[in-house]
């Protein structure tokens, strides 16, 4: 069995790289550690809630943009609801507000109008980000091409280079005067990274662009709508999808990736497994790719990365509320509380590191647009922070358990404190944080953007495609262009165009891998009136004990209204039997619903035992 591209990962980035390869007629085998794909752009449920993962906001869908132009290509636009924010973001201290609108028209008027003295140097900003971003989509993206032009750079491209040669800080320490006004453009800058003074003025300023000129757009339902529909579309046009398992080694032969040994993340009892390829695309973080390497590719990879710095990770508090809240003043989507100790753009980092009773951090509440992630008179929001895995790492799970919620108690009190009566309507809140990113996805140190956007790590100096072996592709926060979703998106597709381009194919044949975990379904009992009891074969090599559980996940759930179709549950059957049986609460769920409408033969993918 062989397959033309093996994809380690199943972020945007992998994803996009898959489904634009099975769009090119490749052969495609993607594989994903979790038992859902998307990484950072993913849902999970919690009673009543569907809670979001990452997406706040997403920027880059301008009208015949390339974001839109691949949505149209790969069918996105015919599964996926995208609905625009209200506006950018609403800064609030305990002394103003300041709410920052869509398009530049808007945003320039209010920031003139609260910074008149400053009139000059915003009009500067929002003429050279909005340069910034046309020369940006229109630059070259061979290096050859860019070569040549490279004398010529200062005259085609003058807004580039002279970001290219900025800070954030930098640059609005030579154009803005006003404090206030500086820290107002850049309330949000926890999207990119923890300090303006080192991000790229390059990186900042492109997406920033996009978010005024064509808005923030979150997806309905949440990310994992786009996961689940860029991994439905591999398999659809041809390709692999594998939950559950993860890459353990990549091999390489005279200099040339071969196949992808992995393993089941879920059953330790099965062994590893080895499919050869003609390529491979790293969507992971690029400092755990050396462990899969064998000499002397890991030593090179090693020290190529040596000298990157990694960004910062995050810190969230996911929270559902039994009531709109409206009602406490909470007036906009996205809502960045400043820290009061944040003075100048100075204070930036420093309060990013600091005590928590004082670090700045954004609450979004879902329910100011038709989000579907709660029901009718309950909404879904989230507290988030900057933050770093040093903070979490080493702790017992004693403290660690500890120090999350002596954090939530700490952020839930200032946010009673902006918002009076809102801890009454909490009805379930729960913490995630830079270790949590770590675990779920791999991202080293629990960063979300991967290596820091500083001027020496961002734009054409980051690493893309095949930069170490031939035929191994790199697409993720941590290779070009960047973290955010845009940025991995197009990241995924920029590597399936480079390797259409390079053409490292071999002509390949019909056999695809067979999933054995997963299993039809044999029939459905009513224990009583709140328990149903299904049954299902046992897939090959499924060895349990008694006290054991599993991840049942549907695989064409009937009924998705306001849920999720997995759920992790008890084995009920003993270890003796044929069956795997699973006890369903008749909750009236949808996921319930959908058990109830299994007819024999239905699929279920079983990841498990654990426990």
């Amino acid at each position: 069995m062989k397959y033309n591209t093996i994809v380690i990962g199943g972020g945007l980035a992998g994803l996009t790289a898959g489904a634009t390869l099975t769009k090119f007629g490749k052969k495609v085998l993607l594989l994903e550690q979790h038992h859902k794909p998307g990484g950072c752009a993913t849902t999970f449920k919690r009673g009543d809630f569907i809670v979001e993962v990452g997406l706040h906001e997403m920027c880059g869908l301008e009208k015949d943009g390339a974001i839109l132009q691949l949505f149209h290509m790969l069918d996105v636009d015919q599964g996926v609801e995208l609905l625009q924010v209200p506006e950018l973001y609403a800064v609030l201290s305990d002394q103003e507000k300041f709410v920052f609108p869509h398009t530049y028209a808007a945003a320039s008027k209010a920031l003139i109008n609260k910074y008149p003295e400053d009139e000059k140097g915003i009009k500067r900003f929002m003429k050279f980000i909005d340069g910034l971003r046309k020369e940006g989509v229109k630059l070259p993206r061979t290096p050859l091409k860019r070569k040549l032009l490279y004398p010529l750079m200062p005259l085609l491209y003058p807004n580039l280079v002279e970001a290219s040669r900025h800070t954030v800080g930098s640059w609005l320490d030579k154009y803005i005067s006003n404090e206030n006004a500086k820290l107002d453009l850049v309330a949000h800058i926890g999207y990119w990274g923890d300090d303006p003074y080192t991000l790229s003025m390059f990186y900042f300023g492109l997406p920033f662009s996009s978010f005024i000129g064509s808005g923030g757009f979150f997806i309905k339902g949440g990310s994992q709508v786009l996961s689940d529909h860029l991994a439905a579309y591999i398999q659809k046009h041809g390709g692999t999808l594998l939950l559950g398992k993860k890459a353990e080694k990549i091999i390489t032969k005279n200099g040339q990736v071969t196949g992808v040994s992995f393993r089941d993340s879920f059953n330790e009892n099965l062994e590893p497994e080895t499919i050869s390829c003609d390529n491979v695309v790293a969507n992971c973080a690029i400092p755990v790719v050396p462990n899969m390497l064998d000499e002397p590719h890991a030593s090179l990879l090693k020290d190529k990365i040596g000298s990157q710095s990694i960004s910062c990770a995050l810190f969230c508090l996911y929270l559902g509320f039994k009531s709109d809240i409206t009602a406490f003043g909470v007036e906009h989507y996205s809502n960045f509380i400043k820290g009061d100790d944040v003075k100048s753009l100075k204070d930036v980092y420093p309060n990013y590191n600091g005590d928590w009773s004082k670090r700045s951090f954004i609450l979004v509440d879902y329910s100011k647009i038709d989000s579907q992630l709660a029901p009718p008179g309950k909404s879904v929001g989230a507290i988030c922070c900057t933050d770093y895995l040093e903070d979490w790492d080493g702790l017992s799970t004693k403290d660690y358990k500890t120090k999350k919620e002596e954090v939530a108690q700490i952020l839930l009190q200032r946010l009673e404190k902006q918002f009076p009566g809102i801890r009454e309507s909490i009805e379930y809140y729960e913490v995630a944080t830079p270790k949590t990113i770590e675990r779920f996805t791999s991202n080293t140190d629990g960063s979300v953007y991967g290596f820091a956007q500083s001027k020496e790590q961002s734009g054409t100096k980051r690493f893309r495609n095949n930069f170490l072996i031939p035929n191994l592709y790199f697409a993720s926060a941590w290779a070009f262009p960047g973290g955010g979703f845009e940025g991995s998106i197009m990241a995924g597709f920029l590597a399936a165009l480079q390797m259409n381009r390079d053409k490292t194919w071999s002509e390949g044949d019909d056999s695809k891998y067979v999933d054995k975990r997963i299993v039809p379904f044999v029939e459905h009992k009513t224990i009583d009136n709140e328990i149903l009891e299904l049954s299902f074969e046992k897939p090959n090599g499924f060895k349990y004990i008694k006290g054991q559980h599993a991840i049942l996940n549907l695989m064409e759930p009937k009924v998705t209204e306001l849920d999720l179709p997995y759920r992790w549950l008890p084995i009920m059957s003993s270890p003796e039997e044929a069956v795997l049986r699973f006890n369903i609460p008749q909750d009236k769920s949808s996921f319930h619903k959908s058990c109830d409408l299994l007819k024999v033969g239905d699929k279920a993918l079983v990841f498990g035992p654990m426990g």
